[in-house]
């Protein structure tokens, strides 16, 4: 618990600076519509891409774990987040079709209406779990090849026993489109690195340490590469290029491009949400940085009991995750958000004989 305690205490301190970084494109749809005043261009085109990117998931309306619909306008909902490692080459390549490829990013997004705050799960790509349509125990990140969306979704709602009722998926495709509609993206890049692009050509991409303006392929570059630190390391980075999209997404030099962008976000997505279940996040956006934006940490260890690697979890912190997440969408039987919060802070405070006062 003091762990988690720790690194709430270092979110707290920042959230009120960041933005709705958790997703990729709805911000820029809903705030290229608002610069507009809801353009009717604007609004027709986003109308139409959304609705030629709706795709079901099975006979599933509404996740078996919710005992009613739910109402995006007025109830807590939860949002998966699903990169998946395809781009052109890759289909033309191996065959790759959308359902059999792997996912290269998860991210759970759980919001509650009234407190307009979001609590944000980032799942490591190589965590051993249950994968839901098989049974068998494998990286999370295999569920999409083994039973697509469907499977990746029943997959995380095992995982943490809560409900997913949205999915939104893109590709590699988006990502580079989305960067290179905006003309770049001003980022510091953490360390010199070589990677390979989107068409998988090692060493195409070499990028010095520092800040700098990246295109589309250099901005994927960074956000895949993990060889020279971890996964957990490139999580934190995918969120803040992620933050940096965003902010340049919203700057008023952007607005001629908002057609462009929302062709890009289209062309490369697939979701359950319908453009008016869509819109019902401009209630978010319009409260800009008041929005309560968390990320809650997920602890683990390298894990290799044959030739495989894996990242073993570790059980405690995904209860934890499940616990927060629950509270958060105000579950059935869940404890309030506060006095879960306050119990752990007791559990911290109490752990220790020491003056809490000694903390830094």
């Amino acid at each position: 618990m003091s762990d988690y305690r720790r690194f709430q205490k270092k979110v707290n301190k920042r959230k009120r600076r960041r933005r709705l970084f958790f997703i990729f494109f709805l911000p820029i749809l809903i705030l290229g519509l608002s610069a507009t005043a809801y353009g009717s261009y604007l609004f027709a085109k986003a109308k139409s891409v959304v609705n030629s990117s709706f795709e079901e998931v099975g006979n599933r309306d509404t996740s078996p774990m919710r005992e009613e619909e739910i109402d995006p306008k007025k109830d807590n909902i939860s949002v998966l987040f699903i990169g998946i490692d395809e781009s052109d080459m890759r289909k033309e390549k191996y065959g790759y079709n959308g359902s059999n490829t792997r996912t290269d990013s998860l991210i759970l997004a759980t919001l509650n209406e009234k407190n307009k705050s979001v609590k944000l799960v980032s799942i490591p790509r190589d965590s051993r779990v249950e994968i839901a349509c098989t049974g068998e125990k494998s990286k999370i990140n295999s569920a999409h090849v083994k039973g697509g969306t469907l499977c990746t979704i029943e997959t995380v709602e095992k995982l943490f026993d809560v409900p997913v009722d949205y999915y939104v998926k893109v590709n590699f495709n988006a990502f580079i489109e989305v960067v290179d509609s905006l003309g770049g993206i001003e980022f510091d890049v953490p360390y010199d690195l070589k990677e390979k692009d989107s068409k998988d050509r090692h060493n195409a991409i070499v990028l010095k340490k520092g800040r700098q303006t990246l295109n589309g392929e250099e901005a994927l570059a960074v956000a895949r590469t993990r060889k020279y630190d971890n996964d957990i390391e490139r999580g934190k980075r995918q969120q803040q290029l992620i933050q940096a999209i965003v902010k340049e997404a919203a700057s008023i030099g952007s607005i001629t491009k908002y057609g462009s962008i929302i062709e890009a976000i289209g062309d490369n997505m697939k979701t359950n949400m319908k453009f008016g279940e869509m819109l019902s996040f401009y209630d978010y956006a319009t409260h800009g940085s008041n929005v309560k934006v968390e990320s809650i940490p997920l602890k683990g260890e390298d894990y290799q009991p044959g030739s495989v690697y894996y990242y073993k979890l570790d059980e405690e912190s995904v209860e934890e995750a499940s616990e927060l997440m629950k509270a958060q969408l105000e579950l059935p039987g869940s404890k309030p958000l506060k006095e879960l919060e306050a119990e752990m802070k007791a559990e911290q405070s109490g752990g220790s004989n020491t003056d809490s006062s000694t903390e830094e």
